[in-house]
């Protein structure tokens, strides 16, 4: 969207809570591909990623205005920043025109669409269809859809775990990871979930059991880096839809919109999927550049990763801590103990 790539550099000054019961603090807002990132001004530690398409505005026709993460949210954040605020609307209206007439979409494949359905072969159909609408779906609808999908997974895994200090623990480890700009959600799931997993929208799910595991933020942090690799690999909105069929990849094609019950049922389906491989020199350049040692990670997933910590950049050596002490244990709370 051209409304998300003209502010992707914009930062303002806010004020935000994480609850209703909590005094406003002061944080530095800054867009990525399809967030809003706030952060603490003096340590520049990530507090909160906020997914675009669900941000709404909460005191319509008030001053200043507040903004909600979605209308369950706790959490608001005040805005006095004009620029900002215009920004907002800008990608808020956006958003609701895409869904209203998404003539994007439908003017770049519209009349060679209709034309290949008619003189194409069955067989083809499906997975060209499937691998030219994956080519043009914009971030925003990336990130609404990988929020459809993180829905249903919860179906069976349980709302992802929400103990504050662990949010902002893992909010950070996932900045110190891969920058602060574009940095991918990191959720964890209380039960369910034996294996990383990606979304569409740079959603990254963890397993309960890797935070809770002596390993260390060093293999949570590999887990993470891992699967930013694999959504680089493979497309994670082309399995989604696979499963939607061809009749709701047809309609996201012409109306910029996936109906949510088409994906019901994903989340098992995504859970029992077996992971994209990426080749371990990949993985290994990977780690080295985001100076991360790989050992950790590869001695808490399969046996197939050996080659990944005998090739591991910073094996033997001691590299500074990703999170700070205190940082790790709020991390391993986040599912309430």
């Amino acid at each position: 969207m051209t409304a998300l790539k003209k502010y992707q550099r914009l930062e303002c000054y806010g004020l935000w809570r994480e609850t209703p019961q909590d005094q406003r603090r002061e944080v530095l807002v800054r867009f990525g591909a399809a967030t809003l990132i706030l952060s603490d001004p003096k340590s520049d530690a990530a507090l909160s990623h906020w997914s675009l398409p669900a941000i709404e505005l909460v005191n319509r026709g008030n001053t200043p205005p507040v903004f909600a993460p979605g209308a369950a949210s706790d959490e608001s954040l005040e805005l006095s920043d004009l620029e900002m605020i215009a920004a907002l609307d800008t990608v808020r209206a956006a958003l609701k025109a895409a869904e209203a007439r998404p003539g994007r979409l439908r003017g770049l494949v519209v009349t060679g669409l209709t034309v290949a359905v008619l003189a194409a072969a069955v067989w083809w159909l499906p997975s060209a269809l499937v691998l030219h609408t994956a080519s043009v779906v914009p971030a925003a609808l990336r990130a609404e859809i990988g929020q459809y999908a993180l829905d249903d997974l919860a179906r069976v895994t349980g709302a992802p775990c929400d103990d504050q200090l662990g949010l902002q623990a893992l909010a950070a480890l996932s900045e110190r990871v891969f920058g602060p700009v574009d940095t991918p959600i990191l959720y964890v799931m209380p039960e369910g979930v034996a294996a990383p997993l990606n979304l569409p929208g740079d959603v990254i799910v963890l397993p309960r059991s890797l935070i809770e595991a002596e390993t260390g933020p060093e293999a949570v942090a590999g887990a993470a880096l891992v699967e930013r690799l694999r959504d680089r690999t493979l497309d994670p909105i082309i399995p989604i839809l696979r499963h939607a069929g061809l009749v709701a990849t047809f309609q996201l094609l012409t109306t910029a919109k996936l109906p949510p019950e088409a994906l019901q049922g994903y989340g098992e389906v995504r859970l029992s999927a077996a992971p994209v491989a990426v080749d371990t020199a990949t993985l290994i350049a990977a780690f080295e550049s985001a100076q991360i040692p790989a050992t950790p990670y590869a001695l808490a997933a399969t046996p197939e990763m050996t080659a990944l910590a005998a090739g591991d950049p910073y094996k033997g050596l001691s590299p500074s801590s990703l999170i700070p002490d205190e940082g790790w244990v709020a991390l391993q709370g986040i599912c309430g103990g």
